[in-house]
């Protein structure tokens, strides 16, 4: 009975039958100076009454399972009082875990008493934010609508773009390269984009320069002379340094 001190107001909770044990310790909580002892069964407890944040310590002999009647034990018991539950049969992780749902901290085992703490609010307190205790400065910062006369200065959206900006791509400047996964030539380029790039630095368009160079020299054969990447693949044999114009169709990937 070391949870209780004199002055205390305490409230002793039994289950199942009455027994000797049972009024040995209601009498050792009575001799302790000044204490106010109330003794209820278990399943009273919801009709007894009791006032909210009454007790200073609750021993109860109930089982840590039974998540609503601790609950309500939290409600009865005063801000930094303890509820101090004997439960034999209590698996200890399972018992903290349903104390902690229901609202108690700082829970100790002690063998079979298990100790939970109220925290040092009454249930259902509330209190203020401190960056909600100036509403007009926070109101301030959303304000969109304000006077003619104080205007700010706001970026004008049809300035972001310049007419370079809206005209659209074309298929041949959105091709990239397969290795280097953008518009720039791989060191072995083989595909035709290195020689798009350097006929668009000479200034002329794409798909136009005047002669298509192959870096293995076999293209204008036909497929069997080929690699694998070929540009040309499935097109027809063609004269060395005639100039092949690739469609919108080969230009897009089959996936």
């Amino acid at each position: 009975m070391n949870f209780v001190q004199e002055n205390n107001s305490v409230l002793y909770i039994w289950s199942g039958t009455a027994t000797e044990t049972l009024e040995q310790e209601v009498n050792q909580l009575k001799a302790i100076s000044n204490v106010k002892v109330n003794v209820e069964n278990a399943d009273r407890l919801q009709i007894a009454g009791y006032g909210k944040s009454q007790f200073d310590v609750i021993l109860a002999n109930v089982s840590t399972s039974a998540t609503e009647l601790i609950t309500h034990l939290l409600n009865l018991v005063k801000p930094k009082g303890k509820v101090v539950f004997k439960d034999d049969a209590a698996k200890v992780e399972l018992a903290r875990s349903n104390l902690l749902l229901c609202g108690f901290i700082n829970i100790v085992d002690q063998g079979n008493l298990i100790v939970g703490e109220k925290p040092n609010y009454e249930t259902g307190s509330a209190a203020k934010l401190s960056f909600a205790t100036n509403k007009s400065k926070v109101a301030a910062v959303w304000k969109l609508d304000v006077d003619d006369e104080d205007q700010e200065e706001r970026i004008d959206a049809d300035e972001l773009l310049d007419e370079e900006d809206k005209v659209k791509p074309t298929a041949e400047s959105l091709r990239v390269c397969g290795t280097t996964g953008k518009r720039k030539a791989c060191k072995d380029c083989s595909c035709g984009l290195a020689e798009e790039l350097e006929a668009e630095s000479k200034g002329a368009s794409i798909g136009q320069s005047a002669v298509v160079k192959s870096s293995c020299g076999s293209c204008y054969l036909g497929d069997a002379f080929r690699c694998a990447t070929c540009p040309y693949l499935g097109m027809p044999a063609f004269k060395p340094g005639e100039k092949i114009q690739l469609s919108d169709v080969q230009m897009k990937a089959d996936i």
